[in-house]
């Protein structure tokens, strides 16, 4: 299981996640409050501005103040990682 920081040491399952948003769009925003009202949203901003939305395969909404970008490339990164590693034991 690949976890990926979120930021503020929140991980979250790389191999749940679907989907890294921008929270601007109106179609995002409804998805967000509906999370809300049904219990399934993570606000993992620590107080801090929504800048990505991360939706995962358990219709779990999660909020975090980094941008996509930045989850992304760290998604990205341990896989580089990961292929070093394997590379190495061979």
């Amino acid at each position: 299981m690949k976890l990926v920081n979120i930021g503020f040491g929140n991980m979250v399952s790389a191999n749940r996640m679907i989907a890294i948003v921008s929270p601007e769009s109106a179609p995002i925003k409804r998805v967000v409050q509906v999370a809300k009202e049904k219990g399934t949203l993570i606000d993992a901003t620590h107080g801090r501005r929504t800048r990505a939305v991360i939706i995962t395969d358990s219709d779990h909404v999660i909020l975090t103040y980094l941008q996509s970008e930045t989850v992304a490339n760290r998604i990205t990164e341990e896989n580089i990682d990961i292929a070093d590693e394997e590379e190495e034991d061979e």
